[in-house]
């Protein structure tokens, strides 16, 4: 048969019509799934300048309404402002529950490839690790994404390594990201259940403190390096604050003046400026899984329980920080000047 999804010349298309569909079902019904406050209005975007996506903790497991529904604003987003992003910044957790086939999962199809389709995001997507990538079930969650990364043709899935560092433009960069692996052992605020997750070890911990800091005082010609990881040093929300990562990274960003630390795990949105820190802490966890409580706010700032996105626009004199929600309206906003000047 023509339409035949078994043959690998209609595959992607039969995956994209398929995926289109139930999606569109999906937001037919949204009655039925999340009510969406918004208080939020329409921001322009404007200005020539480099744009990035970011979002964290969209694996959804099972039907994947939310993710959906996160999924289309984002198009509708891009579409709208005529953006071209330079990359999707995936902040982990990328597929809960369990990954049947490792790298040759069909959810990489339904989840990634159409999900955040290559016609609207044309551009490679940064990955990092999340605590339940670190799953086994069945295989190791981090590995096949490692695997899938490394032997899919064409794929825009990008896990090079641990921890790894990626300029844009090529040439004469303006910002370069530091993607980490914030999978810290015996962590207090993300402790882990019996069974099937792991942690890297001691020992690698130690190394990328130290690739860290090798990178951090190598320094770069961009005007802003950004550091992603998906675990937040700094949280108003569930897992609270995480002493590993403000014990081991936090002197090296004061150190460096690293000006935006960008995160996820706690499915919500945030942005916390903390007491002596130069670096801005933005959280987006809102990419698809179940919301979570905010249980009563530790820092100051900006969180809300809610889905959503983060849209970087970045020049050579600043970075301004966009949480959207699933309908395209800004939830919160912030510009991180050269100088580090916080303008709300």
């Amino acid at each position: 048969m023509a339409d035949d999804p078994k043959n690998p010349l209609n595959r992607r298309q039969f995956l994209q019509r398929t995926f289109a569909f139930s999606a569109a079902s999906m937001l037919a019904g949204c009655g039925s799934g999340i009510n969406y406050a918004t208080q939020g209005k329409v921001d322009a975007v404007t200005g020539g300048t480099l744009h990035f996506i970011a979002l964290g903790d969209y694996g959804q497991d099972g039907t994947p309404t939310q993710q959906t529904q996160v999924a289309f604003a984002m198009a509708a987003y891009v579409k709208k402002w005529n953006l071209s992003p330079s990359a999707l910044l995936m902040l982990g957790d990328s597929f809960y529950g369990s990954l049947p086939g490792g790298a040759g999962s069909t959810r990489w199809q339904t989840q990634f490839e159409a999900m955040y389709p290559d016609d609207t995001f044309n551009c490679p997507a940064l990955a990092i690790p999340g605590n339940h990538d670190y799953e086994v079930l069945p295989v190791s969650k981090y590995e096949a994404e490692q695997q899938y990364a490394a032997e899919t043709q064409g794929t825009r899935w990008t896990m090079p390594a641990q921890s790894y560092r990626v300029s844009f433009p090529d040439v004469n960069p303006i910002v370069t990201f530091l993607c980490l692996d914030s999978n810290m052992p015996n962590e207090p605020a993300q402790p882990l259940p019996t069974g099937h997750f792991y942690t890297m070890d001691d020992a690698s911990r130690l190394a990328q403190i130290q690739w860290l800091e090798n990178e951090l005082a190598q320094g770069t010609t961009a005007p802003f390096t950004i550091v992603l990881g998906h675990h937040p040093l700094f949280s108003n929300g569930e897992h609270g604050d995480n002493q590993t990562l403000i014990r081991d990274w936090g002197p090296l960003f004061q150190q460096y003046k690293v000006p935006l630390y960008l995160a996820g795990h706690d499915h919500d949105m945030q942005h916390l400026e903390i007491s002596g820190y130069y670096t801005s802490f933005a959280m987006s966890g809102g990419g698809g899984q179940f919301l979570y409580p905010l249980p009563g706010k530790r820092h100051g700032g900006y969180s809300q329980e809610t889905y959503g996105f983060t849209h970087l626009q970045i020049t050579t004199e600043h970075i301004i920080v966009r949480h959207i929600d699933p309908n395209g309206k800004l939830l919160h906003k912030f510009t991180k000047l050269l100088d580090g000047t916080v303008q709300m």
